[in-house]
């Protein structure tokens, strides 16, 4: 049986990456691997309640009950998320290097492993002409950019180390 997974469409993962980058900011300059984790959980919802958090973050946590729900698609990959993330990883560079050559995302700061927007004009016509999101991908989109912007990507309590898709045992503290 032959079935269609958008985690390894690269034309899927360039629409999905625009939608998150359509989140950023004019001054917002994330590391690649941010936006990485923002696209793996755009592809997987429900694997949002796999992030650890603190006990102390009810408000986050309530936020992730209210609007992103908890049911699983039964054909979702079942395995290792780390596993999963290396998987995709071709294809989200891909897509990366697709926005950079479109004069989307900065080159200078994509050579250094960050990304910001240089052409808004120009993201949000082709975030146009490719679609809408549903309703969960715009509040996955939503909880993902809150978590990013308060959130560092490493340390103890940093986005790899919350949700265990990259390694972080070895970042510089």
């Amino acid at each position: 049986m032959i079935t269609y997974n958008p985690a390894f469409d690269l034309y899927h993962c360039i629409f999905r990456m625009a939608h998150i980058l359509q989140q950023l900011k004019d001054d917002d300059n994330f590391e690649v691997d941010k936006v990485r984790i923002w696209d793996f959980y755009l592809l997987f919802p429900s694997k949002v309640y796999d992030i650890h958090l603190k006990r102390t973050e009810n408000e986050i946590s309530e936020k992730r009950k209210k609007f992103i729900m908890r049911s699983k698609n039964p054909y979702e990959y079942c395995g290792n998320n780390q596993k999963l993330f290396e998987w995709i990883k071709p294809f989200q560079v891909a897509a990366l290097n697709c926005l950079v050559s479109c004069g989307i995302i900065d080159k200078n700061n994509y050579l250094n492993d960050r990304i910001s927007i240089i052409n808004h004009d120009i993201l949000d016509t082709f975030v146009e002409k490719t679609g809408q999101l549903t309703t969960e991908e715009i509040n996955v989109l939503s909880f993902m950019g809150y978590l990013s912007r308060n959130m560092p990507l490493t340390g103890p309590y940093g986005l790899k180390a919350r949700t265990q898709l990259l390694e972080f045992k070895y970042d510089a503290k």
